[in-house]
């Protein structure tokens, strides 16, 4: 173990090091970080929107659509305020205007993924006509398209100020009347390009994407090892880059999903054994025995963070480990950072592979049932796999051995990690 940390720390560090310092990737980790106390409120809306017992599910039901508003401010437009505070945290760097570099940001993100829809039928008590807007559409879903176009529009904006195109402001001018006017030729110019590639290009980031995976839908689904390890690895690598990986693969394999795991309950049902079911990599398989905590197993990063010397770890363990338990990660995705962060994101991609082998190995040789039920997600894994594989305890203990597992894997990579931050928290109180 000392001799690989040591390798980490020799080989991997100095890189790591070179591209998280690097402008635009500190910018991106900086402004998602901003975010993270949207992020932890926001979960905890979402754990009493799923709350897994069904008496006080029921006694919430009749307030759903009212508990639900403060998720959908925060969490549920993320990459609204992701657009913003990326813009302004690179505007900064390149000593900009912060606020005008943030609403650049926002405008051009704006411009290129979400269009005004006109009001052809009225909807009683909801609206009547003009246009409306779709914010699911401001999701995390739309994290890369936030992070693309927030960057570009803050590298135009920095470019037509070194080169001067912009208007002359005589002196005297206070400064927040200057800036309005200096950033004047920039906005038209960003307003100009962002709407002539989205509407006369039709061009849209997410569906793109989208698109670029629909060939890969034959083998991210069924029960093969190699689709159920390709869509780990894709769900994992999406979240690294920014972007919400079940949200840009669900199109594809939740169809899927959804027909495999109504297969195995309607087999169930008709009396055969959790161990002969049809299909193993259900959503179930993978939420239970594979993202324990949320998707890259991160409650094992978080139990990491609890115990840790850095004082921020420390802190965003706390805050991390109670969404966590119920399968929320988004804190401690976006407040590591996970997201463009070269050392975790290693063990984010690497743990679930390996736990997904093991679960793969262990199911096929009877040794664990498939899944025959569909829980909320917001379920303690342990439990969740238990009562979703009729009542199998192994596979309750199949989680506790993959959470070990994932701790393990995530062990040396949180020492690196960690001994950076701390390295910047001296730094903090030197200076």
């Amino acid at each position: 173990m000392e001799k690989f940390m040591q390798f980490l720390e020799e080989r991997i560090m100095p890189s790591a090091t070179k591209i998280s310092t690097q402008r635009h990737m500190a910018a991106i980790r900086k402004g998602i970080v901003a975010t993270l106390p949207l992020t932890i409120v926001g979960s905890f809306f979402t754990i009493l929107l799923n709350v897994p017992i069904d008496s006080i599910a029921a006694m919430l039901a009749p307030y759903a659509s009212v508990i639900d508003i403060p998720f959908r401010y925060t969490v549920g437009i993320l990459s609204l305020y992701c657009s913003f505070t990326i813009a302004a945290t690179l505007g900064e760097s390149y000593k900009l205007n912060t606020i005008t570099s943030g609403m650049l940001g926002t405008l051009a993100f704006l411009i290129t993924t979400v269009t005004p829809t006109r009001v052809t039928e009225a909807v009683d008590g909801v609206i009547a006509s003009g246009r409306y807007i779709n914010i699911a559409n401001l999701s995390s879903q739309s994290l890369f398209s936030a992070i693309l176009t927030a960057i570009l529009a803050v590298e135009i904006y920095n470019f037509m100020q070194k080169k001067n195109f912009t208007l002359k402001i005589p002196d005297g001018v206070p400064p927040e009347v200057s800036n309005s006017f200096i950033a004047l030729i920039p906005t038209a110019v960003i307003i100009l390009l962002f709407w002539f590639v989205r509407y006369f290009f039709n061009l849209n980031i997410n569906e793109l994407l989208t698109t670029a995976l629909t060939p890969l839908k034959g083998i991210l689904a069924g029960n093969s090892l190699l689709g159920g390890l390709l869509t780990v690895l894709l769900i994992c690598v999406f979240w690294v880059l920014g972007i919400h990986g079940p949200a840009i693969l669900g199109p594809i394999i939740r169809p899927f999903w959804d027909m495999s795991i109504a297969e195995n309950m309607e087999a169930f049902a008709a009396g055969v054994s959790a161990n002969a079911l049809p299909n193993i990599f259900t959503e179930q398989f993978l939420q239970w025995f594979v993202w324990i905590g949320g998707a890259g197993a991160t409650l094992a990063l978080t139990l990491l963070f609890l115990r840790s010397k850095s004082t921020y770890f420390k802190k965003l363990g706390k805050l991390s480990f109670l969404p966590g338990l119920f399968n929320i990660n988004e804190p401690m995705i976006f407040g590591a950072p996970i997201v463009m962060n070269p050392i975790l994101a290693i063990p984010f991609i690497v743990a679930p592979l390996v736990t997904t082998t093991l679960s793969y190995v262990l199911t096929i040789t009877n040794i664990v049932p498939m899944m025959m039920a569909r829980l909320p997600f917001t379920v303690i894994s342990p439990i969740a796999a238990w009562m979703s594989t009729d009542w199998s305890i192994t596979a309750g203990a199949l989680v506790i051995v993959n959470f070990i597992i994932s701790v393990a894997i995530y062990y040396p990579f949180f020492k690196v990690a960690e001994k950076q931050q701390l390295a910047k928290e001296l730094e903090g109180n030197n200076s």
